[in-house]
């Protein structure tokens, strides 16, 4: 480290200040991303001053030639090994846990409000109740229980008469949902998901066939639970491709099952009738194909 400050220790102050900054926004990044997801999305209050002083640590010494980034350097592995060490010692004991990240508490059991630890947790009765109308709660006594987080999360629960109906409630049948797939991003093939949807290459070459469309045009591809494609298309254009080529089809059927009907019948009129019809059917069709031939 000591090098490389020597080697940039002759540069202009605007690109030794670059090089600086550019290193620890490297050492930053891996650090975050070796600490895990739980460093950005539910931090401790532990977790919250040591990042604060990381970044606090990096900035001082990107921005300071006279500091050393071997020093730097050094005093960011040890705050990022402290809470590194502190999460694996957390895996094992529970009390530990508990000391480092802190403990659930409960606001409110059974309508009513605990002050004592409302006072504990230092919020007051209105931050409570702004905390319950962003879940939707405007009435105290309807909550069976309101927990607060230790990532400052309220969890409330409530009362059963005022819980919304299922389906299981009612003893309705439900048939399980699989999970939606994403199976085209940016005009290529993801070919894992669509795997695991059940699907293979030729039905979804089939399926683009049926919309009109090639893979390189779609900017995303998804099945949905009940196995139909969606595909959001490139430069904000529509799927009236995808509709007209439905129209098409379902012309088509018209025309077939008119075609059934003649012959089936023996009534004269109505043959007449079934044959012009099927004529326009087919002249519709015709204007359609052209239509989408020619854009």
């Amino acid at each position: 480290m000591d090098v490389l400050a020597q080697l940039v220790q002759n540069l202009p102050d605007w690109l030794d200040v670059i090089i600086r900054s550019l290193f620890f926004l490297f050492v930053l990044f891996f650090i975050t991303k070796w600490l895990g997801k739980k460093q950005i999305s539910q931090l401790s209050f532990f977790e919250y001053v040591t990042g604060i002083t990381i970044g606090s640590i990096g900035a001082g010494v990107a921005m300071d030639s006279n500091e050393s980034m071997f020093h730097g350097a050094l005093s960011i592995i040890t705050f990022t090994l402290v809470p590194y060490i502190a999460a694996l010692i957390s895996l094992k004991s529970k009390k530990f846990r508990d000391f480092i990240e802190g403990k659930a508490t409960v606001f409110i059991k059974d309508g009513n409000i605990d002050e004592g630890n409302l006072k504990k947790e230092k919020y007051t009765a209105d931050e409570l109740l702004e905390l319950l109308r962003k879940k939707n709660v405007f009435n105290v006594a309807d909550v069976e229980f309101a927990i607060l987080e230790p990532t400052g999360d309220l969890n409330v629960m409530l009362k059963k008469g005022k819980q919304p109906v299922t389906p299981e409630d009612l003893k309705l049948p439900v048939e399980p949902i699989a999970a939606p797939q994403i199976v085209i991003m940016d005009g290529e093939l993801l070919e894992r998901p669509l795997m695991e949807a059940g699907r293979n290459k030729s039905w979804l070459r089939s399926e683009l066939e049926n919309k009109g469309v090639s893979m390189q045009e779609v900017f995303l591809g998804q099945l949905n639970d009940s196995g139909k494609l969606t595909i959001d298309l490139y430069d904000g254009r529509t799927q009236s491709p995808t509709d007209s080529r439905s129209v098409i089809a379902i012309l088509e059927k018209c025309k077939g099952d008119l075609e059934s009907l003649v012959q089936s019948t023996t009534h004269t009129s109505l043959q007449k009738i079934n044959k012009q019809n099927r004529k326009k059917l087919q002249k519709a069709i015709n204007q359609l194909e052209t239509i989408l031939n020619n854009p």
